[in-house]
């Protein structure tokens, strides 16, 4: 129920949001400006229309910030492509005007895609099975929403609507005319067949070359802008014209990737074995299916393949439902080949994600790309995305210093590092399955380069193909149903493996709540604690392998702010909501949280008064203990005097836990907590910690904004 608080709030002494929105700023003007140019003035152009471009200019279209979005293909690809949305991003989509509530709607139900099956084909035996899904999951303890399964292109779907909503257009080459279209013409639109040709940094911004068929003829628009977002995915033009490098293992694996449908299949699968992913080994071929919506039967197979000996142009449409019934174990009458694409596996991660002068920034898989063991990839590209947007908003607008910019790098690149080494860690262990059935890949992967160093330059690759296959094949018999047998002494031997790794987590996992929602920033737009660098550098190290332990809260500066149920106390006020809630979801605004208690209540007033001095928009949450009544609750009114920006809540804790909200947050509750637009933890600290509360609030909110650091 995102935004239910920002309800509770009057109108008194807060700052309002309309003056964040001084668009005359002279910041605002020099990040627009033309500088002579005849190219359009934009304050950003965002390069890349998948869910993470969309989102970005979702947010900072809900900020109030002019936009254009550069798409290079003419229409909205129907590749399903990412399916898995964790909690945190999940959190994030509920302040996308009702998205999240949207994709819950519209996902297969939940016990049609909870487990990982592992099995000799689609229709033979069941080599066991993972179900990811626990009850704390259903009851929302760690997050007021649950993880959903749904595919990318129909989130993209999704996010179009949303866009609409908030004054965004599709448009394509002949709607728009010639290169010479105005700015007025291309604010908040989504430019169709225009790829980001070239970059050139100019005294006030990048004049970006935009290139699009124009009735058969290729033009180039230009378009002046502050600031160029590169969301154009895993292999990024903005990357590739801004000269930044990609740091990391390449070309783990090579793979096709076959989109289909059959909704015989879906509807046997449906009733007889339902999962998401179904790892098939047997002797005749070997692959991953991912069901997208079993009950409209849409597929992904994904199969491996050995270049230059196997050749993607190998993979015809005929070809590719071969490999389909052989994995299913029987023909469905409806197999239909919608799209056939060749993918490399890589782990890398940019080695900055802002360049030129800080006008080009790097968000999504244009800053990383991961193995999508873990799903981590859409998500911790959308989770940029959030982190932002907000900081953007507030630079444009002339509150933040241009280096606030800084700290998007700061605290998201260690994240995707980690992230990486966690898709890497979970990427073996999916591989320790087929290992363990005798079909190691890393055996593969040596007879594929023995093949290439002493065979390539002197058999033709017909022959090599043949050679390879030959030596795959003798090798799938380790899946066969006479050695893969509790009745094969080898076959029962590795069957028990295989269910141990299995009962013992060490399989691919699908959930990782502890690093999805406990994650923290080390340092960037925050104040960190004392002695937090070591800290923090002590837990990255502890946490640095993979691991499905659970999410810990924590109110520690850098960490997302933690989930508990919450109360108004207001007699005109009614219902339950999330701490997450108390964000707003609709403008820029920091929360300032504390006790009901008297020392808090005068930090909180310094809190409100220097932001109203930054021109922040802030409001206080005043948490009472369940069981408090209205009346206590009235006196916040005095005590925060004149200011009305403030909402007092009591704590609903779960029966099962009846700990507080201090208490779950492990600190005390003589702690005032300041909260970021991005629901992360700026500030911690208790009123007797603070010696001058004007000055010391002042530096907290300076360093925040970035008005305190050298340029970069």
């Amino acid at each position: 129920m995102p935004s239910i608080a920002g309800g509770l709030f009057s109108a008194g002494r807060g700052i309002s949001w309309l003056r964040l929105r001084r668009l005359q700023r002279p910041l605002l003007s020099s990040l627009s400006a033309g500088g002579g140019s005849d190219a359009p003035h934009l304050p950003v152009v965002i390069v890349g229309a998948g869910p993470v471009g969309l989102a970005l200019s979702f947010l900072l279209a809900k900020f109030g910030i002019k936009c254009t979005v550069l798409e290079r293909s003419m229409e909205f690809t129907r590749h399903p492509r990412a399916h898995f949305i964790n909690n945190r991003t999940m959190e994030i989509f509920r302040k996308f005007d009702g998205l999240a509530g949207d994709i819950e709607r519209a996902q297969p139900p939940v016990d049609l895609w909870r487990k990982f099956i592992y099995c000799t084909s689609l229709s033979g035996s069941i080599l066991g099975s993972v179900d990811h899904m626990k009850q704390e999951d259903f009851d929302k303890v760690v997050s007021p929403i649950s993880v959903a399964h749904f595919s990318q292109y129909k989130l993209v779907d999704l996010l179009l609507k949303k866009l609409d909503g908030v004054g965004f257009q599709t448009c394509f080459p002949d709607e728009l005319g010639g290169s010479s279209a105005q700015d007025l013409l291309l604010e908040n639109k989504i430019l169709m067949g225009h790829e980001c040709s070239s970059i050139e940094l100019t005294d006030d911004g990048i004049l970006v070359g935009a290139s699009f068929n124009n009735g058969g003829r290729m033009q180039e628009r230009k378009l002046h802008c502050g600031l160029l977002l590169g969301a154009d995915g895993a292999r990024s033009k903005v990357r590739e014209l801004a000269g930044i490098s990609m740091k990391g293992e390449r070309d783990l694996q090579k793979l096709v990737s076959v989109h289909f449908v059959s909704r015989d299949l879906g509807k046997y699968l449906s009733s007889e074995r339902p999962g998401m992913l179904f790892f098939i080994f047997n002797p005749d071929a070997i692959g991953v299916l991912v069901a997208h919506d079993l009950e409209h039967g849409e597929f992904v197979l994904q199969v491996p393949f050995y270049p230059p000996q196997q050749m993607f142009e190998d993979f015809s449409a005929k070809v590719c439902e071969q490999i389909i019934v052989k994995l299913v174990g029987w023909e469905p009458a409806d197999i239909q080949v919608l799209d056939i694409k060749p993918w490399a596996m890589h782990a890398e991660v940019a080695e900055k994600y802002v360049g030129c002068d800080n006008r080009v920034i790097l968000v999504g898989d244009a800053a990383h790309r991961f193995p999508p063991a873990g799903g981590f990839g859409m998500n911790t590209g959308v989770q940029d995305a959030h982190n932002l947007a907000w900081k953007l908003c507030l630079l444009l607008n002339g509150i933040a210093d241009p280096s606030i910019i800084q700290t998007y790098e700061s605290e998201r690149k260690p994240v995707a590092t980690f992230n990486t080494e966690l898709s890497l860690e979970n990427f073996k262990a999916a591989m320790s399955i087929p290992a363990t059935l005798g079909l190691d890949p890393t055996i593969a992967n040596s007879v594929h380069r023995v093949i290439n160093s002493s065979l390539g330059s002197i058999i033709p690759r017909n022959l090599q193909k043949v050679v390879l296959e030959g030596l795959f094949s003798i090798g799938r018999t380790q899946v066969s149903d006479y050695i893969l047998s509790e009745n094969n002494p080898l076959g029962s031997l590795r069957l028990a493996r295989l269910r141990s790794i299995l009962d013992e987590g060490k399989s691919l996992q699908l959930q990782f709540p502890a690093e999805d929602l406990g994650f923290r920033y080390g340092k960037g737009a925050l104040v960190a604690e004392d002695c937090a660098e070591s800290t923090y550098q002590a837990e990255d190290l502890k946490h640095s392998k993979r691991s499905s332990g659970e999410y810990i809260p924590s109110a520690k500066v850098g960490s997302r702010l933690p989930h508990m149920l919450v109360r108004p106390l207001s007699a005109s006020s009614e219902g339950v909501f999330s701490t997450l809630d108390l964000v707003s979801g609709d403008k820029i605004e920091f929360v300032i949280i504390i006790a009901p208690l008297k020392e808090s209540y005068k930090l909180a007033q310094a809190m409100l008064r220097i932001a109203d001095e930054f021109e922040l928009s802030a409001k206080v949450c005043v948490m009472w203990p369940q069981g408090s009544r209205d009346v206590e609750a009235k006196g916040s009114i005095s005590e925060l005097a004149p200011w009305t920006n403030y909402v007092d809540v009591e704590e609903i804790p779960r029966a099962t836990v009846n700990s507080s909200w201090w208490e779950m947050c492990q600190v005390s509750n003589r702690s005032v907590i300041l909260v970021r637009p991005d629901e992360h933890i700026a500030w911690r600290t208790e009123p007797d910690m603070v010696r001058d509360a004007y000055s010391d609030v002042r530096r907290v909110f300076s360093q925040i904004l970035s008005l305190n650091r050298p340029q970069v």
